[in-house]
Order: structure tokens, then sequence, then C-alpha cells
């Protein structure tokens, strides 16, 4: 006896003092259910105000893990369900529970995104079983849909890498956070702050009284600069092909148009779609994910020839009277570079005219006489090769090339043949078209590298010191390309137009169509680019899509539209 009571004892002493508190705890935990109220996330608008992305009302079906534990209880809740037309069985119900399972006194959905009728027809059962309780939740609504989404991006439920990501943050399962895109980027502004409702109820679960209650506070709204009229009359522009249109400011970087073609709905994204369904959109051969304006690379061609225009005459390579003769081609070691007029060639050819007619021939020996190193230096004063700092996630930053990226890519040396190549905007060079729209429009501004900027906020611009007369002369060359030159058929829409157009050799398939342009020439405003995949003739194709865009920016602004 004495033994017994001494176990008994020693037990009774480690129950109620050595692990008191944890017993404490868990009745604590046992009484208390805290409700957690996501909040509804700030609207995003374009620079008129129109709503890009706003909020609606559903329901989530919640439960409690404790309540579950009972095996009679998830059969109740069951059995409910599949008499609602609800098929879940008692495996995927705990299932589900666990996969958000946090502490045992913190609710988790149990049924998402339930219209108020359907959760009025649950609710008004006598049969409700009294462990569910629905509370309302906000989900995303995007009216604009696929002419947005690149832009915007969209929500989805938070995975437990993102968990990590935030691991700082106020973040639990089942919240949804930005997946790309504006939502994204702008996450921490445009979520707001989840509220919590704390309860104590009685051994049966029933609520005795509110202990706590903090209401949810909704995200900050955003306005964009982004113009939706432009952006559906650059879609429009596009008719269905493949590729990207962007237009911003030559001064502050706003961001009037981004599109990427084709593009996708993000409403089915934000409100869950099945594994199929997703695969299926990853796996489509014409990438309509992709946001080609920040993310897709492509050699520039004939766009890029300003770059060793401008390097050659800044390190005194080449003056305005330096001129060279086409015959439709150009030896340049055991190789034969052809220009795109390959019978006759242009003839006598200065830069201004080499930049109106595009003659390869004449930018072949430009770059062949500035040397590779000028081309690759001044490639990266206009930025080509680093990311241009845009707010979204996702920029590639393209490729600059040179002598030292092919020798530790390749482990080979640098040829002539790579520097004519590189003359026009072929060869290891690659450009994303945000950059080349950066690179114009530094030329239009006078020399700043603006950062583009979708959120209306303080200019970043970068001043390169540009030298103003090879400055002079390459603004005089891609004016002339419109007025007399490749470009003609941009000039056509009632602004005055200066650009380049640009057909990329393709290695699957037809040649990819450019053309990048500022307006109006006298005073730019406006810098634009297009990009139409497998489009073959960049004047023909792309150039109309820019001067139409750019004429109806200029117009929008006469008539007081926001800049």
């Amino acid at each position: 006896m004495m033994i017994s009571l001494l176990i008994l004892g020693i037990a009774i002493f480690r129950l109620q003092v050595l692990q008191s508190d944890m017993y404490v705890n868990l009745a604590a935990c046992n009484r208390l259910r805290l409700i957690r109220m996501p909040p509804a996330r700030g609207r995003i608008l374009d620079a008129n105000g129109a709503v890009l992305a706003t909020n609606s009302q559903t329901f989530d079906l919640m439960v409690y893990p404790l309540d579950l534990q009972n095996p009679d209880t998830a059969r109740e809740i069951t059995l409910f369900l599949n008499g609602k037309g609800i098929p879940l069985d008692e495996e995927q119900i705990v299932a589900r529970v666990e996969k958000d399972f946090n502490v045992p006194y913190r609710a988790v959905t149990l049924l998402p995104n339930l219209t108020l009728a359907q959760m009025s027809s649950l609710v008004s059962d006598a049969g409700f079983p009294r462990q569910l309780f629905p509370v309302p939740v906000w989900r995303r609504v995007y009216p604009a849909g696929p002419l947005v989404a690149h832009v915007l991006g969209y929500v989805g439920e938070i995975t437990r890498q993102e968990l990590e990501k935030y691991s700082k943050e106020d973040y639990r399962g089942g919240d949804f956070v930005g997946k790309s895109g504006v939502e994204e980027f702008y996450e921490k502004t445009l979520r707001g702050i989840p509220g919590q409702e704390a309860l104590e109820v009685d051994a049966k679960g029933r609520k005795i009284k509110r202990v706590d209650f903090h209401e949810p506070k909704q995200g900050e709204d955003l306005h964009l600069a982004l113009d939706l009229g432009a952006q559906k009359l650059a879609l429009e522009l596009m008719a269905g092909r493949t590729g990207a249109v962007f237009a911003m400011d030559v001064e502050n970087g706003n961001v009037k148009v981004l599109l990427s073609s084709p593009g996708f709905d993000a409403n089915p994204l934000a409100w869950g779609v099945s594994s199929k369904e997703w695969n299926k959109l990853v796996r489509d051969p014409v990438r309509p994910m992709l946001n080609r304006v920040i993310a897709g690379t492509y050699p520039p061609a004939s766009t890029f020839k300003v770059v060793p225009a401008f390097a050659a005459l800044a390190e005194g390579a080449i003056t305005r009277r330096t001129t060279f003769t086409c015959t439709g081609g150009l030896r340049v070691g055991n190789r034969f570079f052809r220009c795109w007029k390959r019978d006759v060639g242009h003839g006598t050819e200065n830069v201004v005219t080499g930049l109106r007619d595009s003659c390869d021939v004449f930018f072949y020996q430009t770059g062949l006489k500035a040397g590779i190193d000028d081309l690759v230096k001044w490639g990266a004063v206009f930025g080509v090769g680093v990311p241009t700092g845009i707010d979204l996630p996702g920029e590639a930053k393209g490729n600059i090339a040179g002598p030292a990226w092919k020798m530790e890519r390749f482990r080979e040396r640098w040829y002539p043949g790579d520097t004519a190549n590189y003359s026009i905007g072929q060869g290891y060079l690659l450009l994303t078209p945000i950059q080349l729209a950066r690179i114009y429009a530094a030329i239009a501004n006078g020399g700043k590298l603006v950062t583009p900027h979708l959120l209306k906020r303080a200019t970043v611009t970068t001043s390169m010191k540009l030298p103003e007369g090879p400055l002079s002369i390459v603004r005089e060359g891609i004016e002339e390309v419109v007025l007399r030159g490749t470009g003609r058929r941009a000039g056509q829409y009632g602004v005055s137009v200066a650009g380049k157009t640009g057909t990329a050799q393709n290695p699957h398939g037809e040649d990819h169509a450019w053309f990048v342009g500022y307006a109006p020439v006298e005073n730019p405003r406006y810098v634009a680019v297009a990009l139409v995949e497998a489009g073959k003739a960049g004047s023909s194709v792309a150039g109309p899509i820019v001067g139409e865009l750019l004429g109806y920016l200029y117009r929008l602004e006469k008539e007081g539209g926001s800049r």
C-alpha cells in the first residue's frame, strides 16, 4: 500500500506541478475557437479608373479539427453532405482538414467558394451539423479577363513553399496569394490584414461568448498607368497573332500598353482549377502564360542597328560622311554575308541612308570598323543584357553576348563573322521587347534610361551622358525610315513617327516581324514596340500596329487623357 501511495503521489505531482502548464493550455484550447476572416484584396484600376481586378463575396464552410477526431461526427457530416449532392467521403474530409491543419482550435475550410444560395440551402436544413459553420470570404474577379492577364497575373491558394517564403508574415494554409504579375509583385500592398474572432465554447462546442474580435482590413487599391482602351486596341491590332505589344511614356516610364498574345483567363485560376486543366494550360505549345513582353527573348534584327550606328559614331569609327557600297553582300573571312536586297544591293550608303534602307552591308562594315568591344560597351550603356526593372516578376535579362560570353559558354573565340551578325541584331544577341523599347525611349528623350513601371509612382531615370552629335544623326536616320524608308506604313496614322523595322531569323519557322518607334517626332511622348512571331516582314506587319497605337495615344493625350 505504501508503494502504491508513493507511485500515486509521484504521478499526481507530475500531472499537477511539472505538467500543469501543458494541461492548462490544452484545456484553454478545448474551450477556445478562433475564426480567421480573410480581408478583401485591394482593387486594381487603370489610368482612367476602370476596374481591372476586384472582389466577389462567397462563403467557406468551415470546421474545427478537434470536432473531427470523433468518428461519429465525421460520419454525420459525410452523410449530410452526401444527402445534399456533395460527394465527399470521410477520408476526403479528414484529408482536407489535415491539409490546412495548424492548431486544434483554429478553424479550417472544408468547402470553399459557396454562393449565398448554396449556403442558405445547407444551413436552413434541420439536419445541418452543428460542428459546421459558414464564414464569408472574398474571391478575386478580373472583369477584363484575358485582356490584362499578363499585367495583373492571378491569385491562388498558398502552397507550402510560399508559406515558407512568407514565414515572417501572417499567412495560413488556405490563404490566397498573388501568383504572378502585379498581384504577386504588390502582394503586401494588395493583401490587407486578416481579421479574427475568438469564441469561448462549452464541452459540446456551443458558443458561450465572444472573447475577442478584430475586423479584417481591406488591402490598398492600386492605380496603374495602363490605359485599358489602348490595351484593347493593341489586342485588336494583333488579330489573334502570337507576339507582344508594349508602349510607354518616354520621359517617365509610365506603361500604357503591355500585351502578350495569346493570353489566358485568370478568373478560373483565381477560383481554382483541376490539375488536369492546369497541366493543359502550362503545356500548351503556344505558351499562353508566357509574358512575351518581359520574358520572351528574341534576336532584335535590324531594330538593333541604332546601337552599332551610335557606337561607331561615338567612337569615331565612322562619321556622317562615311560611305560604304552595297552590291548585295559582303565576304567576311570564308563566309559571304548577304544583304536583304541581295540582287543589286543598295549602292553607296552613309549612316542615315543605311538606317533608312536598313542596308545590312553598311552595318556589317560599320560593326567591323567599330569592333565588337565597342559594340558591347555601348550596348551595355543602352541597357542590353540587364532587366529593365519593371514592377513585374519574372523579367528576363536577354543576352548581350560578346567574346567573353562566347568563350565561357562554348569555349570558342569570337570571329569577325560573329561581329558582322551582331551588327545587324542577329547571332547570339537576344533582347526582350521591353528592352528594345527602352533603347528607343533613350534616343527619343535625349539620353535618359527610364525604368518602366505599371504603378503610378516617382520616375526613375539614369542619365546616359550620350554625345549629342551621334544621337542627332541616329534620330535623323530613323526619322528617314518612316518618311522614305522601310517603315513608311507606320507613319500613316495622324502622327509623325520615327522608328525602325526588323525581320529576325527564326530557326523554328517563318521570320519574326519587328517594329519599334516613338512619336511625335518633334516632341517625343510615347515609344511603342510590336513583335509578331513568324510575321515575316516588320515593315508590313509590325509597322502598322505601332503606327496606329502611337496615333491613338497621341490623340488621347491631346484630348486630355491621362499620361
